[in-house]
This record gives C-alpha cells, structure tokens and sequence, in this order.
C-alpha cells in the first residue's frame, strides 16, 4: 500500500534523510521509532508531500508521488495527521474537520450533505468533539486537538494515514486514550503509519516497526523481534 524506497531528505544544505526505505501493507500498522532528530517527522514530511525528497521513491498504492504537491498526494488516499496538530484555532471544531474532506468532494453543491455521513463515524469515534463542534479549536484542550487532528485526516476517507507524535505534550491519562483511538483504527483496518516518541506504547499497537537512526532504518522487525533485539531494547525499551 505505501513503499517508501531510498529516500534522501532535508532542509536547505542539512540532509536529514540519507537511503530510508520501509513498507507499510495495506490493513497493517507500522510504528517508526527512533531518538529525537533521527528523522522520522522529516520521513512523514516527505512522504505526505509537504517537504520535496532530494532522491528515492515514494509508492501509494503503486502510484509514484514522490515530489508532487501534498494537495495532490491527498486527493490519491494520503493523510496526513502532522507532528502538533496543526489544527486551525480560528475556526470551529466542526469546520476543522470538514476541511479534511475537501479533497475528495465538491465544494460547491451538496458538499455538508456528501460529507454528513464520514462527519457522523468521526463524531462516533470522538463523541465529545460533537459536544464541542461549534467551539471554536484554539479553546480545545491539547487531547482534544490531537482527537481533532485524527478525525479531520478520518474526514478524507484515506488509504493510509499518517500519525505523527500523537502523544506529543499530552497528560499520560491522555495519551492512554489517544492510544485507545489508534487501537480502534487499526480494529477497523485502517493503514496506519505511526510515528511516537514512546517506544513502548508504539510498539503495543504496531504489527510491524522500523528503528531510525540518522536519517536511516537500522533495525526493523515485528514487536517480539525488536523486543529481543539487546541493542534496540538498550536504547529504546530499557
């Protein structure tokens, strides 16, 4: 479903991305676990379209993208749930999420009607973001956004998603129900692409996981592999 194949990276002249390579098959989820700075987010950036790779290849669904725009890269099943929520605190819960659709329908004529239905799942998996769905999103609480954040990339209906650092800055209690949601998404067979400061939890959840390092994967393996693996358990899961 999503090939990722010797991707090179960066920012300007510091490369970040040096050869990665991992897959992501359709129905699973993938954690890609790795010390700040290792390049993870720059991986997610770059395969969603919102930074331009310097080398390799980008696979969704057996399309190259790689290098094409992220508007484009979301019309063909891609989302993206970025490192911060990037939510758009102006704007109501519910118009946040309604932008997740834009892609895929008009926007014109029957746009809320056509979208009722994928606005209706989204409410079912985050009930309290129906309760504050004329609030507007910068009054959310930090669970909150990051629930908004998922539920806006739901609202594009996606062949894979991309969650990146969903636990960032949030209450442990928290990160236990944002962690409750990724469970419910992977029962559901969404494909999912996760990238997470806690090892850990990354891994309860994932059925596949790649380890990085400097802009490269090092290790890579089902849970029970890297939780044998003495180097990975060292560094990541001691």
């Amino acid at each position: 479903m999503l090939v990722v194949e010797d991707l090179y990276a960066g920012y300007g002249t510091s490369k970040v991305l040096t050869g990665a390579s991992l897959k992501v098959a359709q129905g699973r989820t993938v954690a890609l676990i790795g010390a700040n700075g290792a390049g993870k987010t720059t991986t997610m950036r770059a395969i969603s379209g919102m930074l331009k790779p310097d080398k390799g290849r980008v696979l969704l669904d057996g399309k190259a993208v790689q290098g094409q725009d992220a508007s484009r890269i979301a019309r063909l099943g891609l989302a993206h749930a970025p490192e911060g929520r990037k939510i758009f605190g102006p704007l109501t819960t519910e118009d946040n999420l309604l932008l997740g659709a834009y892609s895929r329908l008009p926007l014109f004529f029957g746009f809320r009607t056509k979208a009722a239905p994928d606005l209706e799942r989204v409410y079912n998996l985050f009930p309290l973001l129906q309760e504050r769905r004329l609030q507007t999103a910068g009054t959310l609480s930090g669970g909150e956004q990051q629930m908004l954040a998922i539920g806006r990339a739901l609202m594009a209906n996606p062949k894979v998603m991309l969650l990146d650092e969903p636990s960032m800055g949030l209450a442990p209690v928290i990160v236990q129900e944002v962690f409750a949601t990724i469970r419910r998404l992977k029962e559901a067979g969404l494909t999912l692409l996760l990238v997470e400061q806690f090892a850990k939890s990354a891994l309860e959840v994932a059925d596949y996981a790649y380890v990085m390092e400097r802009g490269r994967i090092v290790a890579e393996g089902t849970p029970a592999e890297l939780h044998r693996d003495k180097r990975v358990l060292a560094a990541y899961l001691g």
